[in-house]
């Protein structure tokens, strides 16, 4: 799998270096998305200790069902979402058209959620302090950015930064939870 990660991000790079004339940027950079995301995945699951989920495995087939069935719409939604606000005028139908995408989140958040609720103590514990260090290193990234941004040192559109911190704090968390875990291994 980490190979097959390793080989998709080298084409989505490809693809984002080598547009022919008409290439779409968007579909560039999904892919670049996809590839990252799966290079991401295979990392974590290489590094992280063997013990990392205690959870009964018919729990985290249904975590792992649920947050894969959440992200598929949240990936048709995004884009369906993406290309309608091109076509739209109207603020109101605007603003629905731009929350499309939010419903599968909220499935993905239910899912944690569910997930956090049915495992034991222990692994509660683990959920719980690998979500807290998430938490606090993106607060405190956004922060620092925010101070940054304030003093005129960088210039980051608000909308860009508001849509990356849901994906940073996942992705905190993956890596916090590689290190919690290896506290009570």
């Amino acid at each position: 799998m980490l190979l097959a990660a390793a080989a998709s991000a080298v084409l989505a790079c490809a693809l984002l270096l080598w547009q022919p004339m008409g290439a779409q940027p968007k579909f560039a950079g999904i892919l670049f998305g996809i590839a990252l995301g799966l290079a991401l995945a295979a990392l974590l699951r290489r590094f992280m200790p063997d013990g990392c989920d205690a959870a009964p495995a018919k729990l985290r087939k249904r975590y792992t069902r649920e947050v894969m069935l959440a992200m598929a719409g949240y990936m048709v939604l995004l884009v369906a979402s993406s290309l309608l606000l091109k076509r739209v005028d109207e603020p109101l139908l605007r603003a629905l058209v731009a929350l499309l995408p939010v419903p599968p989140v909220v499935l993905m958040l239910r899912a944690m959620v569910r997930y956090i609720r049915d495992v034991d103590e222990l692994q509660q514990r683990i959920e719980l302090e690998a979500v807290s260090f998430a938490t606090g290193f993106v607060s405190l990234v956004y922060l620092t950015g925010g101070f940054l941004q304030v003093a005129k040192v960088i210039d980051i559109p608000a909308g860009a930064a508001m849509i990356w911190v849901f994906p940073l704090v996942c992705l905190a968390y993956g890596l916090a939870k590689a290190v919690v875990v290896r506290r009570y291994n």
